[in-house]
């Protein structure tokens, strides 16, 4: 079965929340999202690490598996943040002497300092899909960060502009997807969040990256694109800086965030042609939602977006909630998906 078979199918952005005996998540939430590697955060150490970090994944895939969810993720359990595992595993970035570049939010981050020709060294997620598929028999997801967004979150030493080095990150992260695919993908999911943070940029060149980046790529993509962490970045813009743009890049799919934002949906009728993830689980909110109120936030949509292309989804990564909220969430979101398809099936 393909996702495509199943009225408005159920997923996560991505991430799910770690368990606190596998990271400190207090140190976690108490941070901006690391840039460059933050190993002192985790809880177990070497040599026992990736053993415990297998052993949350699988706790994950069976929390959306119980919650019901259709296309399931690995968490991104090992990751201290959903960009730097593979933004630091790259060559031609000094991750020892990093440097500094501006969070979205505007304060000082310690980032990867690029200082010679970004190329992919190796698979980076490979093996984490891997496993994946070893311990579900549902469609699975994987993500990866763009080329734009890994950029913005680097200090550039090296290249004339920031065109150059958007091409080569982007030539790194097409590397990846095709090996991700190859090793049994269902979807592919492209995190870009800095361009909704930086729309200038990339109008100029974050675009031409992401289809770079998707050049000969055949398999079923999805791009990210959201307004930061909520438990971050409380405040949420009416509407989108860099979305209706979105229309000409190569992704099957797009995810934008609707829930805390209120998001005016009459937008999303500019990208007709994709199917759109609609963000219906509020991540700024403790209280778990009723299924009825999600279905209303899917139903804001459907005059703007074909019910066969509406995916349910949190509105972004649900790595900062605690694990029983995420839980009662996902389960809102799928018996959400149920009442819709009750209602819609035959219309």
């Amino acid at each position: 079965m393909t996702a495509g078979a199943i009225l408005f199918p159920t997923t996560l952005v991505g991430s799910y929340p770690q368990p606190e005996w596998l990271i400190d998540r207090a140190r976690l939430a108490g941070r901006f999202p690391p840039r460059v590697r933050a190993r002192e955060l985790w809880r177990i150490r070497e040599p026992h690490l990736a053993e415990a970090q297998d052993d949350a994944t699988i706790v994950a895939i069976r929390a959306q598996e119980e919650a019901g969810l259709d296309v399931v993720t690995d968490g991104e359990i090992r990751r201290e943040s959903y960009s730097n595992r593979f933004a630091t595993a790259l060559e031609g970035v000094d991750i020892d002497r990093p440097g500094t570049a501006l969070d979205r939010s505007g304060h000082p981050n310690p980032v990867p300092r690029i200082v010679g020709k970004i190329r992919r060294k190796h698979p980076v997620e490979v093996e984490d899909l891997r496993f994946l598929k070893r311990h579900t028999t549902r469609m699975v997801k994987i993500t990866v960060p763009g080329p734009f967004t890994m950029l913005q979150q680097a200090q550039n030493d090296f290249y004339p502009n920031e065109e150059a080095a958007a091409m080569d990150y982007a030539a790194a992260v097409n590397e990846e997807i095709r090996d991700l695919f190859a090793a049994g993908a269902d979807v592919v999911q492209i995190d870009e969040p800095y361009m909704q943070a930086r729309p200038e940029q990339a109008r100029r060149y974050g675009l031409a990256a992401l289809n770079r980046a998707l050049d000969g790529v055949t398999g079923t993509t999805a791009l990210h694109i959201c307004f930061g962490y909520a438990a971050i970045l409380h405040e949420r813009p009416s509407g989108y800086s860099f979305l209706p743009e979105l229309a000409g890049c190569g992704c099957d799919q797009i995810s934008i965030e609707t829930a805390q934002s209120n998001l005016d949906c009459a937008v999303l009728a500019r990208l007709a042609g994709k199917k759109i993830m609609v963000g219906c689980i509020n991540l700024d909110d403790m209280a778990v939602e009723t299924p009825a109120v999600v279905a209303g936030r899917i139903t804001r949509a459907l005059p703007y977006v074909r019910k066969e292309d509406v995916i349910l989804a949190p509105d972004c990564g649900m790595k900062y909630l605690p694990r029983d909220v995420a839980f009662g969430k996902m389960k809102a979101m799928v018996e959400a998906a149920k009442i819709l398809r009750r209602e819609f099936a035959s219309n």
